[in-house]
């Protein structure tokens, strides 16, 4: 079936959702219709799976009532009323219940699809400390010797090793495991990931005392994150028996250590949390981080013990299902001031600690930098002076220049100046327009004759010539070139190659996004990193179009180049960098995500824009910028965004062609 561009299928999502009815003790009946009536919410919400809780059809607080026929046939008559009312519903459901097999009693997680019973999950290990007391009514599922029952009047794979597949939604692989099946150093669904399973089910009672609700939280998140998979957890909720113990009916959905979804706790009413998990992102991120598979081959007896259980969702036609999930539209920068705040002061701590490094480790003893007034240079400025603070240097060891050219605007230089006084460096300034006139003379460029042919090599004139006197300066003074340019310059080959702003002997900000850089330097600014004199300049900096000044303003000043205008927004083009870089998305997948993300911001980006700025994102990152960034000088990497050094996240060819990615753009994303 062919999917609508906006469809969340269409670009590896599924919906699961964790419910937690209301039950009665003893009462299957009650319990089944409180099951039915949210699984058809989950459903109608366009849920592909819906896990329950750990015997939910009984209760979990039956103790001694579990030896009774009576209620274990009443159990096996609410399964015959789920499975019946299961017909109408596409979602998956995972409901607990006691299951007779083998003249024993287990503790099981049932899965009911469409009419069918897709296979019964046995709890491996049953807790018989503290307040529990499982092994008094149930066995483990070590001790089963069936791997094939009947129940409900059909024949059903039993077993705690079944992995179910849909056939029709790539990369949708299920698991279940039983409440203290996760609480054990290497839980069952440990094997299962390794196996191929990426949604991972816990159908779980789990009494609350205090702080177990954190701890919860805690061993959902760590176990999707060490898995790399998506973590469904249910407990029980109102209704279960007070006599001795307490339920708060947590309801949790992580993913990959992020926790996408919890319920509110304690409440007396059903509930239901929904998420919209990433297939996509979590098969890519195993194939990305070969030691899952050499993990999988270290258990291969475990692994290969799982019976792959192939089933179709048979998702009816629709309307799109809209994706309901939270996307960052800058996703190198928190949206949360706290954790922004804390971002900032790490990345600007490991730029500090790697230029000291180098420092100690060169035995150099001072730092040349060009400073131009902009954004990239100033954060540069800034990691330089606290690093010369750490290793008890003075500042003056830092010898900051400024280069007018020919297009330099006072407002630039000006603020170039105030700054190298703010931070108490070595202050030089260089004029490079006499330097800059002999080049252009001898390679005979008409601009010497008068001629307002500001191209290409005009620009590059200067850029050149800056770096080459600051190289010069650092043999002279007996210092190292410290690099200013950014990652996103990097990725869209912003930057002149060799003699120009692409080469330095260390560059501080080169695994630093554009978008990121403004707020290190307002964080710099505010927390008074570098000493309060340099706020006030560093907030003018902020407010200043970026620029490379290479090209003559106007008559009031104004310059005459606007990067964002020629390039695109930075916004769209940090973006798409993060989640090609970091995932290896389709382009369209990345169009998808970036108009989810954006919609109802003001000023927004409608799809046919996000389209043309990823067209020019990737034909310059994927054709024309390579083989500036397979020579670069050593950086630091900052962050798991990360980055294009070709020792590092990124190695490709400097001759490979944009054509595929191009393609794909063109073939799956709509123009309007």
């Amino acid at each position: 079936m062919h999917l609508p561009f906006h469809d969340l299928h269409r670009h590896g999502f599924a919906r699961v959702a964790v419910a937690v009815p209301r039950c009665r003790v003893a009462d299957p009946a009650f319990n089944a219709e409180q099951t039915i009536a949210l699984w058809r919410e989950a459903d109608e919400r366009g849920a592909s799976l819906v896990a329950f809780p750990e015997l939910g059809i009984s209760a979990y607080t039956c103790d001694d009532l579990f030896h009774q026929r009576a209620l274990l046939d009443a159990c096996e008559a609410a399964l015959a009323r789920l499975v019946e009312a299961s017909l109408a519903f596409t979602a998956v459901g995972l409901v607990g219940l006691p299951v007779r097999a083998d003249h024993a009693l287990f503790n099981a997680a049932v899965v009911v699809h469409r009419g069918r019973l897709l296979g019964v999950v046995p709890k491996t290990y049953l807790p018989n400390y503290g307040e529990f007391y499982e092994a008094r009514q149930f066995v483990p599922a070590g001790q089963a010797r069936s791997t094939q029952i009947v129940l409900a009047g059909q024949s059903v794979p039993f077993g705690a090793e079944l992995l179910f597949e849909a056939s029709d939604l790539p990369g949708f692989a299920f698991h279940a495991e039983i409440c203290e099946d996760v609480w054990v150093p290497v839980p069952p669904s440990s094997f299962a990931a390794l196996a191929g399973a990426t949604v991972l089910v816990n159908l779980s009672a789990s009494n609350i005392v205090i702080g177990k609700a954190d701890y919860r939280e805690q061993l959902v998140r760590g176990q999707s994150a060490r898995c790399l998979a998506a973590y469904l957890y249910s407990s029980a909720g109102a209704g279960e028996s007070s006599t001795d113990l307490a339920w708060d009916g947590q309801a949790l959905i992580a993913e990959n250590g992020e926790l996408l979804a919890a319920s509110e706790r304690f409440s007396d009413d059903s509930h239901l949390v929904t998420a919209d998990i990433d297939l996509d992102r979590l098969t890519r991120e195993r194939v990305r981080q070969n030691s899952f598979a050499a993990n999988a081959a270290r258990h291969a007896g475990e692994v290969q013990r799982f019976r792959r259980l192939a089933f179709a969702l048979g998702r009816p036609a629709g309307p799109a299902l809209r994706l309901q999930r939270h996307v960052a539209r800058f996703p190198y920068v928190p949206s949360d001031p706290a954790r922004r705040s804390e971002r900032c002061r790490e990345v600007y701590d490991i730029q500090v600690q790697a230029l000291t490094q180098r420092l100690r480790a060169a035995r150099i003893g001072k730092l040349v930098i060009g400073v131009s007034g902009g954004l990239d240079s100033t954060h540069a400025l800034l990691v330089c002076a606290k690093a010369m603070d750490r290793l008890g240097r003075p500042r003056r060891d830092i010898v900051g220049v400024t280069m007018p050219g020919f297009a330099t605007s006072e407002r630039t230089l000006g603020q170039a100046l105030r700054l190298l006084e703010a931070i108490g460096c070595e202050a030089r300034t260089i004029d490079i327009r006499p330097s800059c006139l002999q080049m252009l003379k001898d390679i005979e460029h008409p601009f010497v004759d008068g001629h307002p042919q500001y191209d290409i090599t005009f620009e590059n004139v200067q850029a050149g010539e800056r770096t080459s006197h600051l190289f010069r300066l650092a043999n002279h003074v007996g210092g190292i070139v410290v690099g200013t340019g950014d990652l996103s310059e990097l990725a869209l080959g912003w930057c002149t190659y060799g003699v120009g702003d692409h080469m330095s002997h260390y560059s501080v900000n080169a695994s630093v996004p554009k978008t990121l850089v403004q707020h290190l330097v307002r964080w710099v600014a505010e927390s008074e990193q570098v000493g309060s004199p340099c706020s006030e300049v560093l907030l003018d900096i902020l407010d200043t179009e970026i620029s490379p000044e290479l090209v003559p303003g106007d008559a009031d000043g104004q310059p005459a180049q606007s990067t964002e205008a020629r390039l695109g927004p930075y916004a769209l083009h940090d973006f798409s960098l993060y989640h090609l870089l970091r995932f290896g998305f389709a382009p369209s997948k990345v169009a998808y995500l970036c108009e989810h993300a954006w919609q109802g911001a003001e000023p927004g980006y409608p799809l046919a824009e996000i389209r043309r700025h990823l067209q020019t994102f990737l034909h310059r990152f994927f054709q024309t910028s390579q083989f500036k960034r397979s020579c670069v000088p050593n950086a630091p990497k900052v962050g798991s965004g990360g980055s294009l050094s070709p020792r590092g996240d990124w190695r490709a060819p400097s001759d490979g062609e944009a054509a595929a990615w191009l393609a794909e753009l063109d073939s799956n994303v709509p123009q309007a």
